[in-house]
């Protein structure tokens, strides 16, 4: 048996029992107290709702940040636990703020729905220190026209910034995993992805600091993974996608 096809079955074997994983509660999971350990933990961004509009109030307690929490970090942090070597913190989570300095300490960030996103001046500001120093950001959850919020914030953050198309040949999709296809489609609507990328001095050779996932809901697959919600192909290459850039952002 290949490498790839033995790292095929484990993640076969474990994505159908993920439906467990995420059962067991939120407890320990998006704790901005949670103290530093070296462990690798999974972090996802917060930004506050628009008062004057509620553009980002989804009702039932749910924003547009928070959406699928917290059994889509739960989920993808048992799998990079159970398939990968890296030292993975699989109790617990962290909800930060771009102005948190806690944020300097963890190399990848996640953000859903940033087509509701504003940022602020200090926000901006940290956030490209952040992405300069070695972070990596991951957007994901928005669609259409989406975009073009997501471009206009991060014109403020790096508006030297030039967005780059991806293809299935960049090495942040084969880091861990040899993906079937990129191109696997949107759980709820029918299109399909495209990626987005920025590089350091927008060189395509140089590190990846902003990945983009638009038209596409990858973390959707991880919430519902084993439950029957969605098909088990997409899903796993959901769960590749996600453990690739896991991969990439700790060895770029």
């Amino acid at each position: 048996m290949t490498r790839g096809a033995w790292r095929q079955g484990l993640l076969f074997a474990a994505l159908l029992g993920a439906s467990v994983i995420g059962q067991s509660g939120g407890e320990g999971w998006g704790r901005g107290e949670r103290r530093y350990d070296g462990r690798f933990t999974f972090v996802r961004l917060r930004w506050a709702a628009d008062s004057g509009t509620g553009r980002r109030t989804f009702g039932f307690g749910s924003t547009a940040w928070n959406h699928d929490f917290p059994r889509a970090e739960q989920n993808l942090m048992a799998l990079l636990d159970d398939l990968t070597a890296i030292d993975v913190n699989r109790a617990g989570s962290l909800i930060l703020s771009l102005d948190d300095q806690q944020l300097f300490r963890y190399p990848i960030v996640y953000m859903w729905e940033p087509g509701y996103w504003t940022i602020g001046d200090h926000e901006a500001l940290r956030f490209r220190e952040y992405l300069l120093k070695g972070g990596l950001v991951i957007f994901d959850d928005f669609e259409h026209d989406h975009l073009d919020n997501l471009q206009h914030q991060m014109r403020r953050v790096l508006p030297e910034a030039t967005w780059i198309k991806l293809d299935d040949s960049h090495r942040v999709f084969d880091s861990f995993f040899r993906m079937k296809t990129i191109y696997f489609p949107h759980p709820f609507e029918r299109i399909l992805p495209t990626y987005y990328g920025v590089f350091e001095n927008n060189d395509p050779s140089k590190r990846l600091m902003v990945i983009a996932n638009h038209n596409a809901d990858v973390a959707e697959y991880w919430e519902f993974a084993g439950q029957g919600l969605f098909p088990v192909d997409p899903s796993e290459e959901a769960y590749k996608l996600g453990i690739n850039y896991m991969i990439y952002g700790l060895t770029h």
